[in-house]
């Protein structure tokens, strides 16, 4: 950790578009594949012919199925690839489609199309390499950085993931209150927090601690922004929207103050400050 590093105003997050929109775009033209069975479908209606029926019916299906997995498996490969610090995907959702995908093409091929049984196997390998070329494997290994003290992918990952989840609470409630002043505060309180995740990111040694001060800050922002959206829309209130002010001003400069301890690995002045401002928020009926 840098023992001097400049604190600075917090950049609004934004999320990646282009690169969501080329992965949301992905996978899609499995869902075309299973078109071309349409046609051979009626036609084996109107010869009678069952199994070839029940075969391009039954493969449709599996292409959809296919499709879907694959769909998911590029959304999770899309969560590991933004995270600094992440387990692997739980299920190698892509290899699963991919073996679906050859599987269904070999059948397919061998009933449907009367293809020899090697010709067929020929068409199944095609279309596994073709998934794999296309696709890629699913990652299997953790995402880790050195530091972490016995602290594994997973506890880092589901710390990043809880706070992230408290801060577009924070925001969700900042849109439904009608204050722009408390608007820009609560907006530069989120970006804070969010560099306090990129510092648990960075040095998942700094984990305890951190995840000591989001629990306390983020959960009593969390409540506090929630309390005074749901009180606005019900009545104004001068001392409401003062009581506000006083705790959001208070969470700010905190946040500003403790992210600077984080940095310089001040231990023993971060634990003491966390444990005086949970004392304050408990009193303001925050937390």
């Amino acid at each position: 950790m840098k023992k001097t590093e400049q604190l600075r105003k917090p950049k609004p997050y934004q999320k990646k578009h282009a690169q969501g929109m080329i992965y949301n775009s992905r996978g899609m033209l499995l869902y075309v594949l299973p078109v071309a069975l349409i046609p051979a479908t009626f036609l084996s209606f109107a010869v009678g012919d069952f199994s070839t029926i029940l075969t391009n019916v039954g493969g449709c299906a599996a292409f959809l199925l296919a499709a879907s997995l694959l769909r998911k498996g590029i959304a999770a490969e899309k969560q590991y690839l933004d995270k600094k610090i992440t387990g692997s995907p739980k299920w190698p959702l892509k290899t699963v489609a991919s073996t679906i995908v050859a599987i269904t093409t070999l059948w397919v091929a061998l009933i449907g199309a009367n293809y020899s049984f090697f010709t067929s196997v020929a068409f199944g390998l095609g279309a596994l390499a073709g998934m794999f070329f296309l696709y890629g494997f699913d990652p299997r290994q953790e995402k880790m950085i050195s530091g972490t003290h016995g602290y594994t992918a997973e506890e880092v990952s589901q710390t990043v993931d809880e706070a992230e989840a408290q801060i577009v609470g924070i925001e969700q409630a900042n849109k439904q209150i009608n204050n722009r002043s408390f608007n820009q505060r609560i907006r530069m309180i989120c970006g804070h927090a969010r560099e306090v995740v990129d510092i648990i990111q960075d040095d998942p040694g700094d984990i305890r601690r951190a995840r000591k001060f989001l629990n306390v800050y983020l959960d009593g922002a969390l409540k506090v922004t929630e309390g005074y959206a749901d009180m606005q829309r019900k009545h104004q209130s001068e001392e409401l929207t003062q009581n506000f002010d006083n705790v959001l001003k208070t969470i700010e400069s905190v946040f500003v103050e403790q992210k600077q301890k984080l940095l310089e690995d001040d231990i023993l002045d971060l634990d003491v400050q966390i444990e005086v401002l949970a004392a304050q928020l408990k009193n303001e009926g925050v937390v």
